[in-house]
């Protein structure tokens, strides 16, 4: 067979910010070259600082102001906090002190044994393509070496691999059956018959490979910890700064002093169905995840190994003449109970005595664990709180009113007073309870299965409220208010609108729209970022509000950070959705009523984020994700037949390779070549986003230097002429020489009251000659933790300039610009255009700039329908857009313009996403872009 590989043959020698090698492999020099360029470049440039002259002197114009300015100081990760200013409080009593292997409290400052072993990432691939790589392997060193691959084929890997101890956890399996079947077997239908296999792993052992988890140093809390910024404000960011956690802690110091000093660690919980094979159907299968709460929200977002497959649930299922049967119904709801109430047993021992348990940091520490927030969707949620359909898992309102106000909130005490005094049929009428099963959580200490369940941004907000409602709604009144013919053309429109949204960096396009059958999280998330101008305009001004309202509100509670003030802007994001929205029950949309269940559930948000910190620490889209490596992949390597036999042992494997790995790396015992062999994990690749048609940004690990930095890309462009009035010639700007020399007399003499256009051209300094280097990009890096972002939440944004995009168009991105650092948001930031990012020699220092074509933001306040900030082209008295070079410390990052796309008629057709920037004169500045900017944009 021919095999698709092609052995490596460079390796990325340069190490990492937790100081392993890199390891990275490439198969060119090139790949390589640009490899280091883009990921161990320093963070920021440092240019030469000119010795100062005599400002008089008429022959050298010295910049005083050298650029660039002097970074910040190091941000401590102490905190994991944004701001440097910020305190953090941990608990008195559950401090999480250290200890030796026999629980014995060691002295302050001790250091932690070597590091432990388990860890990260690995690749999968067929059995086909490991022989392949095998007889490759085998082929290059027989030329060199007698000594061939130490593996003959793909079962000889294999059987190392089950030799390996490190990391093991083995599976296990019981069997469910139903016991309350009726005398006469002809009575009884298929499914009473059936046995239920559930396989399962020990949590105590997952969970403690997790916890000794030595890329995890750095990264996870050992006590709960109240943090507050440097206005006093309550911060409220991973899971342990919450109330919760705080009071969990409270009570475990009064229930014995054997907890006194000991480490609570929350046990995040996530089941969700996922389907392997949609063509052939029935290929279901039910994963059970479990997650380390104490490590930081963003380990768990970045994807690596803080969550893990614990089981596999079984999936009871019938014919249609048994799927409404009360009995069976009630059979699934504790079959589901059961399963999780006998996998999580082990551990229930050490959720009231501490377990002598080594940490990342190497150090040993009396844990105490504690069942933790339950990731799950609405039906998840109903199943596992024993809920009726159209109920809150959370609070007491009626499906006829979820909102109203006199609603209580369900405890586990309250649900277990009323099923001791009233009758089934009662129960699920009047109170929504399904008494049959009873909760798995209420054999265990310290656990309510109502105050657990958490808020759920992907089901609930991102695909919920959004696609399924909102989006779907316009569509509704639009063939209410048009008819069918008419709404189709509107919608054609929006969708044009949609397409023609300038390209940006993490951007997902829609080149035919929204128009596509099958929507994922990830289509939702995109949509939402260019969505409300395309509406503009097209529907009531109400409507606009109302989804500029939901928009405001799913930024803020998606944040990695809360404080009270940002607590107070939710819950006044969340009243305007909530009263503009009537407008589609007066038009007809929702005649039966705004009470639905995924919208009640943003009410809780503002009490689930003081609870267990920000949402998006325990979002489904992270056990989604998880899907991925832990069911799907597994299956594709299976033989199909009884394939989830097979896909338990690749799982097991791959721990095991993993633990393996992180053991040789922690003694130093893998060179580059070798720990990529072995599979180097995330912090090594710094992959980026993989979505469709998303370019331009990638995720940085390693820890935060300074909060932000622009700078030009490492590599010039070819083909420009280095001379000024060459190169002004070659861009068709032919103000370029004077508006580059303007720049340099006005970094010289920043005081001074003479305009350089009022100065001739032979007085103004003059850069060196043959100096000049133009670059088709720039790269923006800063601190975003609120987006998908590296563990520490830096992120790379590609800002671009090339006369030829992708072979086909022109791409001029837009940026911010800094103009006065004192003011806040938009009032201290302007537009522009960059046209040209370059560089050039002046007095012996190197100078990065862009020139740029000027936006104005002259309205005071934002647009009233949409709530977003709208610039203006700016154009001079000759009726020329404005241009000026600036220097690149100026920039604070890209912006993204939607144009405003008018009422009078519809879009023409040639307007497209590489030109629209030049065809309109006005545009909304996307706050929605990303996280970051809506953070910086207001």
């Amino acid at each position: 067979m021919s095999c698709p590989y092609k052995l490596p043959t460079h390796y990325c020698d340069r190490r990492l910010f937790n100081g392993h090698f890199c390891g990275r492999s490439f198969k060119n020099t090139s790949g390589l070259t640009q490899h280091i360029n883009s990921i161990h470049r320093p963070f920021a440039q440092v240019y030469p600082k000119p010795t100062p002259l005599n400002a008089e002197d008429e022959d050298y114009f010295p910049l005083y102001n050298a650029f660039p300015p002097v970074p910040n100081p190091p941000v401590s990760n102490e905190t994991h906090a944004v701001s440097g200013l910020s305190r953090i409080v941990k608990h008195p009593i559950i401090d999480g002190t250290p200890c030796d292997a026999q629980g014995r409290d060691l002295p302050a400052g001790s250091p932690p044994l070597p590091p432990p072993i388990l860890c990260a990432d690995e690749d999968q691939m067929p059995a086909a393509h490991i022989d392949c790589l095998l007889d490759i392997w085998a082929s290059k060193t027989l030329e060199n070496t007698d000594i061939g691959p130490p593996f003959a084929d793909h079962q000889d890997l294999y059987k190392a691999i089950d030799t390996i101890e490190l990391g093991d956890a083995p599976w296990n399996s019981f069997s469910v059956s139903y016991t309350e079947c009726p005398e006469d077997e002809d009575k009884l239908a298929p499914w009473m018959r059936a046995e239920y296999e559930v396989w399962y792993r020990d949590p105590l052992l997952v969970i403690e490979n997790q916890l000794r988890n030595p890329d995890f140093n750095h990264k996870f809390h050992n006590a709960p910890f109240q943090e507050f910024d440097e206005s006093g404000d309550r911060v409220f960011g991973d899971l342990l700064s919450g109330n919760w956690a705080h009071e969990q802690a409270n009570l475990l110091a009064e229930s014995s002093e054997s907890t006194h000093g000991a480490m609570f660690v929350p046990l995040i919980l996530g089941s969700d169905k996922t389907t392997v094979s949609v063509g052939t159907g029935q290929n279901e299968y039910y994963p059970l995840y479990m997650a380390n709460g104490a490590v930081f929200n963003s380990v768990r977002r970045a994807h690596k190994n803080a969550v893990s497959v614990i089981g596999f649930l079984a999936i009871p299922k019938t014919d249609r003449q048994y799927t409404n049967d009360e009995s069976f119904r009630k059979f699934r709801r504790q079959l589901m109970h059961t399963s999780l109430r006998v996998i999580l047993e082990p551990l229930r021992p050490f959720m009231t005595e501490p377990r002598v348990t080594k940490c990342p940091d190497g150090h040993f520490r009396r844990v105490i664990y504690g069942i933790g927030p339950y990731i799950a969707d609405y039906p998840e949620q109903c199943l596992l709180t024993s809920i009726v359909s159209d109920w809150c898992p959370r609070c007491t309102g009626t499906p006829e009113n979820l909102d109203q106000p006199e609603a209580l909130p369900r405890t586990q005490e309250y649900t277990e007073l009323l099923i001791r005094y009233l009758d089934l049929k009662t129960l699920w009428q009047d109170y929504g309870i399904a008494a049959e099963a009873e909760p798995f959580t209420s054999t265990f200490p310290r656990a309510d299965i109502y105050q657990l369940m958490t808020s759920d941004l992907l089901h609930q907000v991102i695909k919920g409220t959004f696609k399924d409602h909102l989006v779907t709604w316009i569509g509704d009144w639009l063939d209410i208010e048009h008819g069918k013919t008419r709404a189709a053309a509107i919608m054609a429109d929006i969708d044009r609108r949609i397409a023609a949204v300038p390209s940006f960096p993490g951007l997902r396009r829609f080149p035919e729209g929204r128009g596509f059958k099958q929507w994922t999280g990830d289509d939702s998330k995109a949509l939402m970022k260019v969505y409300l101008p395309a509406i503009v305009d097209h529907v009531p001004v109400q409507m606009v509000k109302a989804l500029a309202a939901f928009l405001d509100f799913c930024y803020l509670v998606r944040r990695s950070k809360h404080t009270e003030s940002t607590l107070q802007e939710i819950c006044s994001a969340l009243s305007r959705f909530q009263t503009e929205r009537v407008v589609f029950q007066k038009l007809g949309v929702r005649p039966a009523g705004l009470s639905i269940p995924r919208q009640h559930s943003l009410k809780h948000y503002s009490e689930t984020i003081q609870l267990f910190g920000s949402p998006n620490g325990l979002c489904s889209s992270i056990t989604e994700s998880k899907h991925i490596k832990a069911v799907k992949q597994p299956y594709r390597r299976t033989n199909r037949h009884q394939p989830l036999g097979q896909m338990l042992l690749i799982n097991q494997r791959l721990d095991k390779l993993a633990a393996l790995r992180a053991h040789l790396q922690s003694k130093q015992l893998l060179t580059p070549s070798l720990a990529q062999v072995f599979g180097h994990g995330l912090e090594a690749r710094l992959p980026t986003l993989a979505a469709e048609g998303v370019e331009g940004i990638e995720v940085v690990d390693g820890l935060r230097e300074v909060d932000s930095d622009v700078y030009l890309a490492f590599t010039p462009a070819r083909g420009y002429p280095s001379q000024l009035a060459d190169l002004a010639q070659h861009i068709s700007v032919p103000n370029f020489p004077r508006l580059v020399r303007s720049f340099i007399y006005s970094s010289i003499y920043p005081a001074s009251s003479r305009s350089p256009a009022a100065i001739p051209l032979h007085q103004l300094p003059e850069p060196n000659r043959r100096s000049f280097k133009v670059f088709h990009s720039a790269i923006a890096e800063f601190y975003a933790p609120s987006d998908q972002s590296g563990d520490h939440g830096r992120i790379h944004e590609r800002i671009r300039s090339t006369p030829l995009w992708k072979g086909s168009s022109p791409r001029r991105d837009c940026i911010l610009v800094a103009q006065d650092p004192d003011l806040k948001g938009m009032a201290g930031m302007e537009v522009a255009r960059a046209i040209l990012f370059f560089s050039f020699t002046y007095n012996h220092t190197v100078l990065p700039c862009v020139l740029v074509e000027w936006f104005t933001t002259r309205r005071r306040h934002p647009c009233p329908k949409t709530g977003m900030w709208i610039a203006d082209r700016d154009y001079g008295c000759d009726g020329l857009p404005v241009h000026e070079v600036i220097h690149i410390d100026a920039v604070v990052r890209g912006v993204h313009l939607i144009p405003v796309y008018g009422s009078k008629e519809f879009i023409s057709q040639d307007i497209t996403f590489s030109n629209s920037l030049d065809h309109y004169d006005t545009f909304y500045i996307n706050k929605y872009a990303d996280h970051h900017a809506n953070e910086i944009i207001f």
